[in-house]
């Protein structure tokens, strides 16, 4: 665990690597740590006031609610992704402006509407990831930025990506005592 001193706000779970390899097992985390996000995030939010929601988790970052959202936003884009990589032929997958995406009128509502589509949406997640074959986890897409991604990284990604914002709430309620 990182030092207090060597903490960076950005990345409190540290940045993503891409793994040499990904077992079965890595899937097996990933996957679990997925049908818990829905729970951990609610859990890290919650009692915040509107005026908490709106405090930026870190320096020149989005404020909590507009990250609530940004899962959302990413997570709904991961799962479809997935799906098509299911039914194509490692299909184009194009990135999008995420800072623009926290700025537009929607990502001023109550959280709950995102918190509710996360616990949807990782239920069903969770239930194709966990139907897959060993051959499906090797399907992907191709990302405009980021190249060739199989599905079993992508379910890493995605459990990093749920670990790392959580601890973006967590952090900041840490930090301030709330």
């Amino acid at each position: 665990m990182a030092t207090d001193l060597a903490f960076d706000p950005r990345f409190p779970v540290g940045d993503f690597h891409k793994p040499a390899s990904i077992s079965a097992d890595d899937r097996l985390a990933a996957i679990a740590t997925l049908r818990e996000l829905p729970v951990k995030l609610r859990e890290a939010v919650a009692g915040l006031d509107d005026a908490q929601l709106d405090t930026p988790y870190r320096e020149g970052g989005w404020t909590v609610r507009q990250l609530v959202h940004h899962v959302a936003d990413s997570h709904m884009t991961a799962f479809h992704r997935m799906r098509k990589a299911l039914t194509e032929d490692w299909p184009a997958a194009a990135g999008y402006d995420e800072a623009r995406f926290a700025e537009l009128p929607d990502s001023a509502l109550p959280i709950d509407a995102s918190l509710a589509i996360l616990e949807g949406l990782h239920t069903r997640w969770v239930a194709m990831l966990q139907g897959l074959s060993e051959e499906q986890w090797q399907r992907g897409i191709t990302h405009s930025q980021n190249g060739p991604q199989s599905l079993d990284l992508l379910a890493l990604l995605y459990q990093w990506h749920s670990l790392h914002h959580t601890a973006h709430v967590t952090n900041l309620r840490r930090t301030k005592g709330w």
